[in-house]
């Protein structure tokens, strides 16, 4: 009896063994995360439209006023990238425009977030009668909200022969 009941277990065992295999003949999963692709590039060309701001003073060529402009910006890296910019504004009822400005950009994309804080330094020329050259630094936040889209707000700090302002601007940037 003891020899059937050993034999039938031995047999039951390896009839289980024959199903569960050898553990090689399974294969493994791998799970992998596959990053979202970095919305900004390495080399992108972009186009601002904004509103801006001026807090000036009485005594200066800026005084306190708003209007708008455009901007033209190439990035030839991700971090580093030059800019021009035009902007009108109304001061005290005088249009004023500021057609020569240039930047050179330094950016830091964070991917995960979609946001790139930037910093900038450049200068211009402002006329309105009489012509005046500046310089300015300032810093600044995009969010992307796709590939191509996003929205920045940027303070400045305006220097030199046209007194010492602040520029506060926000608008749209479109990306290629």
């Amino acid at each position: 009896m003891k020899k059937l009941l050993l034999t039938a277990t031995v047999l039951a065992c390896s009839i289980c063994a024959s199903f569960a295999g050898d553990g090689k003949s399974f294969k493994e999963t791998k799970i992998v995360i596959v990053p979202d692709e970095c919305r900004f590039r390495d080399m992108e060309f972009q186009i601002d439209t904004f509103y801006s701001a001026f807090i000036g003073s009485s005594n200066s060529y800026f005084q306190t006023g708003s209007g708008g402009g455009f901007g033209l910006n190439f990035f030839f890296a991700r971090y580093f990238g030059i800019g021009y910019e035009a902007q009108w504004y109304a001061n005290n009822g005088n249009a004023q425009h500021l057609p020569l400005a240039g930047n050179l950009f330094f950016r830091y994309p964070i991917c995960a977030w979609n946001l790139a804080p930037y910093v900038l330094v450049g200068g211009g020329g402002t006329w309105n009668g009489h012509g005046s050259g500046y310089g300015n630094v300032g810093v600044g936040l995009e969010y992307r909200l796709t590939n191509n889209i996003g929205l920045f707000a940027d303070g400045r700090y305006y220097y030199g022969g046209t007194g010492n302002v602040a520029n506060i601007r926000s608008g749209l940037r479109i990306a290629f």
